[in-house]
């Protein structure tokens, strides 16, 4: 026996929840149903940003907001035209869900926790009528005159009109490429470096504001970096992760990077720098106190690889000694071996090729009737909310088109 519905929506994740409930709040008589291939839905909200659900980010001005974006930046700046942060802000408070800004520009529910997200999202649904079917894992889709008739293992579904909103799934690009949809080989975006080097291993937990680049490429960043037990993370390094996702990937995560400790000083600056420190300072020891705004232990670290004692006066400092520590403040080569990935928050780049989606309405180029919401198309940002913003700009999108 087929169930017929007028929508179905295969993802039971942020893009497809966000994306029914704006449908049938627009159009109450539809009848839309949402298939999870899991036991549970919107798993991956549960955990997002460590448990509390970094629902977007407090940029409002969609030609800054698509610079977040490694792949997507040009294509989003029509949709995040018509559904930006302000408005998914507005969308929760309507829907009972008070959202707050923290220092960094990130933006949560004031009740700190992700279920207040996902009880959201199973309230409207519950309300709306919306079907959700678990355990629905999406074998075959196929496209009949005016239908899609979709089987999973153990039912048949036929709807007018599907989306598809299944994030990084491989079954469902596999399907889609028989449908002559070109798929985008997925990889890793958001990871942290594995590096081990003297200079950091004892550093673990300590931060600073620098400017990375890795070696033979364009790849540069800005921002704090965190020193780990594995290596480096932090903003800086994640940013340079996902924009340098397929280049890094292609270097099978071997490469060099410079680290510029003090961000935006350059050689010459800090060389005259250290030459005044050197004439004030001249009876004091180099390594006592970090006189650049980062944490002593880290100048000392930095003192030490450069060759100079930890007795060593400023007075008594060679030429030799102060150009070692010239380069090893602004220009520190380390070597990485291996990446790790950022806490839970897998991302990958990858998915349904840009050019065969119309923007105006996230719907395919190549068939009427089949939208795309959310991480299955090749857009992908750096963290903090904007892959969130992704799936409720797409899905509100969908919701307006159908």
């Amino acid at each position: 026996m087929n169930q017929n519905f007028d929508i179905i929506i295969v993802g039971g994740g942020a893009a497809g929840f966000f994306t029914a409930i704006n449908i049938v709040e627009k159009n109450p008589k539809l009848k839309v149903a949402i298939l999870e291939r899991g036991k549970e839905v919107l798993s991956k909200v549960r955990v997002s940003g460590g448990g509390r659900c970094n629902v977007t980010h407090a940029c409002f001005e969609p030609n800054e907001l698509v610079k977040f974006y490694p792949r997507g930046e040009k294509e989003l700046r029509g949709p995040f035209h018509q559904f930006c942060s302000g408005d998914t802000i507005e969308w929760f408070e309507k829907h009972g869900v008070a959202l707050k800004i923290e220092a960094d520009g990130r933006m949560f529910p004031v009740s700190n926790s992700s279920q207040t997200i996902i009880d959201c999202f199973l309230q409207a649904t519950n309300k709306l009528g919306i079907t959700i079917l678990t355990g629905q894992s999406v074998q075959s889709i196929f496209k009949a005159e005016n239908f899609w008739k979709i089987e999973t293992q153990n039912e048949k579904y036929i709807a007018e009109k599907l989306i598809l909103a299944t994030g990084s799934n491989h079954k469902i690009w596999e399907l889609l490429q028989t449908f002559g949809h070109a798929i985008v080989s997925p990889v890793p975006s958001l990871f942290t470096f594995n590096i081990k080097d003297t200079r950091i291993k004892e550093l673990p937990g300590v931060a600073a504001n620098v400017t990375v680049t890795v070696k033979d490429t364009k790849l540069t960043s800005t921002g704090p970096l965190l020193i780990t037990h594995w290596g480096m993370s932090g903003p800086a390094i994640l940013k340079l992760s996902a924009w340098g996702a397929r280049i890094l990937f292609d270097k099978n995560y071997q490469f060099t990077i410079y680290v510029n400790w003090l961000n935006d000083l350059d050689v010459e600056d800090t060389e005259k720098i250290l030459k005044d420190l050197k004439q004030e300072h001249a009876k004091k020891a180099v390594s006592k106190k970090s006189p650049f705004e980062f944490p002593n232990r880290l100048w000392e670290s930095l003192v030490l690889a450069s060759g100079i004692e930890s007795e060593t006066k400023w007075a008594d400092l060679s030429k030799i000694q102060l150009q070692n520590l010239v380069h090893q403040l602004t220009n520190a080569t380390f070597q990485v071996n291996g990446k790790s990935t950022f806490k839970e928050e897998f991302v990958t780049a990858g998915g349904i090729n840009l050019k065969e989606i119309n923007f105006k309405t996230m719907e395919s180029k190549l068939h009427e009737n089949l939208y795309f919401a959310g991480e299955i198309v090749n857009i992908d940002a750096i963290t903090g909310g904007f892959n969130f913003q992704n799936a409720w700009t797409s899905g509100f999108i969908v919701a307006n088109a159908v």
